[in-house]
């Protein structure tokens, strides 16, 4: 995936500050999974940039910061649980910091994060899941406002399904 930055020189002109290919975030528990971090900032974001990368510590902002990106939920006939757990969750630890400790582990893939996030499904389709088995099919074209509700991401499907996200990080909110 090519990600294109632009910012400003120090005379104030607009350039083009970055253009590369960023390579998606693979784990081995979650074959077929792939995160793609292209930009955020653990603050408000502000201008002028240089364009110059901001990146934030972990997977999910925290309040004031923000992510964007692209990931892709793999069919769930892919999915396996791997023979060392441990070195599984400490290799999503160290590639996606702070991801593993919203996951629920009494109930595989439901979380629930302190973000507003954006979401717009680019290709295949998914479930979105939330509390008491509630559920939304989307497919390519779809969006979703999640608003810091417990979900998860199904897909039955034979095709992945890939969505772009962008995630506001807000206050803790537990009810």
């Amino acid at each position: 995936m090519r990600r294109v930055v632009t910012g400003r020189d120090a005379g104030g002109r607009s350039v083009v500050a970055q253009d590369r290919v960023v390579e998606p975030v693979t784990v081995s528990m979650l074959p077929g999974m792939e995160f793609h971090r292209l930009w955020g900032a653990d603050d408000p974001a502000t201008l002028p940039r240089s364009g110059s990368p901001a990146p934030g510590k972990d997977y999910f902002p925290p309040p004031g910061g923000f992510r964007f990106g692209m990931f892709t939920v793999p069919p769930d006939s892919v999915a396996a649980l791997p023979e060392d757990l441990e070195a599984a969750l400490g290799e999503i630890e160290s590639k996606l910091p702070g991801l593993v400790g919203h996951m629920e582990p009494e109930a595989p893939g439901m979380h629930t994060t302190d973000t507003v996030d954006y979401l717009y499904v680019v290709s295949g389709r998914v479930t979105l899941e939330l509390d008491e088995g509630e559920s939304v099919d989307l497919a390519a074209g779809d969006t979703v406002i999640q608003n810091g509700t417990r979900h998860a991401w199904r897909n039955s499907h034979p095709e992945p399904c890939v969505m772009v996200v962008a995630m506001v990080g807000t206050g803790a909110f537990r009810p």
